[in-house]
């Protein structure tokens, strides 16, 4: 018999395949329009997809990796995992208003 636990760990894998899946599609819609028509705005919208897909990647990674970790450990991990969606965010940012 399967407990809860298990199951929740289950879906909670497969709601970040989802979401990562999601954020790859936005990266590759973006980069298309990016070659359909280049512009600055499109660049700076398809390298902060880019950025958001690789923090949504490197979180989840991260929460894997340091579970067992020392307090210290993860929340460096988690500051790493932090940076590319700030990058990503202020990209998108900058595309919609420059």
């Amino acid at each position: 018999m399967v407990d809860a636990a298990t199951v929740a760990r289950g879906v909670l894998l497969l709601m970040r395949f989802v979401m990562f899946g999601l954020s790859l599609g936005l990266t590759v819609i973006s980069f298309q329009a990016y070659r359909k028509r280049p512009s600055q705005r499109l660049q700076y919208a398809f390298l902060g997809f880019a950025f958001l897909s690789m923090g949504v990647a490197m979180s989840s990674v991260i929460t894997q990796l340091g579970a067992g970790a020392d307090e210290l450990v993860r929340i460096f991990f988690q500051m790493t995992g932090a940076l590319p969606l700030i990058i990503g965010f202020s990209m998108l940012y900058l595309s919609l208003y420059r």
